[in-house]
């Protein structure tokens, strides 16, 4: 039965991204694939071989965090001793990225941990990142969410930052009606 009232329609749904896609896919892909080598690795050894494997890289990779977290708070703190920006780079971020594969239970994110804690890798996937980031910055559309981006990256070349406060000017009379904002150029 109709009721007369015309069926909605609805606006094409925009494409899921590739990432979106097939992220959920490769995730299922890699977990089945840990379990699978950990029962292999179980089964030519034993349980407890795996288990203390699986402990050594959970410790393993606490004490790498616990070092690069540490060696990265040195370094902002000797930045701002200084009065300068900390030194981008140093690799703390793929040995924490490296700690943090090995304390996943897992044997092929312990040998991605741990081969990201060799320093020449470090180096190479640090300059990869760094062109792919700023490739998709200027690739982003002006005005957008990469243009923010863009804007924070720009450095003055003294590095002084400029603070400021908004004072409202009160008209004595009390009576004219404000703008809850005030303007933004004068």
């Amino acid at each position: 039965m109709t009721t007369g009232a015309p069926t909605p329609t609805y606006p094409a749904r925009p494409r899921r991204s590739r990432l979106r896609t097939f992220l959920p896919l490769g995730v299922a892909a890699w977990l089945v694939l840990e379990i699978w080598l950990l029962t292999v690795v179980a089964g030519a050894s034993s349980g407890f071989t795996v288990f203390l494997l699986l402990l050594a890289g959970f410790v393993l990779g606490a004490a790498v965090i616990k070092k690069a977290g540490r060696r990265a708070f040195q370094n902002l703190n000797e930045a701002l001793q200084r009065g300068t920006a900390p030194q981008s780079g140093g690799g703390n971020g793929l040995m924490m990225l490296g700690g943090l594969l090995l304390m996943i239970p897992g044997l092929i994110s312990d040998a991605v941990g741990l081969l990201l804690l060799i320093p020449p890798v470090q180096k190479a996937l640090g300059r990869l990142t760094e062109r792919t980031v700023d490739r998709k910055l200027r690739e982003a559309a002006p005005g957008g969410f990469g243009d923010a981006f863009q804007q924070v990256r720009i450095h003055r070349p003294d590095g002084k930052v400029v603070q400021g406060e908004v004072i409202r000017d009160e008209t004595p009379g009390g009576d004219a009606p404000q703008d809850p904002r005030p303007p933004l150029t004068r």
